[in-house]
């Protein structure tokens, strides 16, 4: 096997990210419905947030605890806490559990990524 035909069969990693007070597992769960053709091509990989969720999911009752948090904010949204914190836990999660080719980010992890 010539080293292009390897590198073509290995499947790209991706890091997903889940969204405000929900968890890695919800996220695999609302992925399964993509295509299965989809995983062919990707590893995906969803670690859980860095703290336990701080207030009522919107999931409950619809998907079983536990839920977390990448970071937190006050009820206005408009101070957010612990920013530093998540980020360092990514980037130690990314060196230990990588190397990833693409990040996929759904809802506070999208506005974490834009940062």
């Amino acid at each position: 096997m010539e080293v292009g035909d390897e590198h073509r069969k290995r499947k790209m990693r991706i890091l997903c990210l889940h969204g405000f007070r929900t968890s890695g597992s919800f996220l695999k769960k609302q992925l399964s419905k993509w295509n299965p053709s989809i995983f062919a091509h990707f590893d995906l990989d969803f670690p859980d947030g860095l703290f336990p969720a701080g207030g009522k999911s919107e999931i409950e009752g619809i998907f079983p605890p536990p839920y977390f948090e990448w970071f937190q904010f006050n009820k206005e949204f408009t101070e957010y806490t612990n920013l530093e914190e998540c980020i360092s836990h990514l980037c130690e999660y990314i060196t230990s559990k990588g190397p990833f080719n693409g990040l996929l980010g759904f809802s506070q992890m999208r506005v974490q990524q834009s940062s």
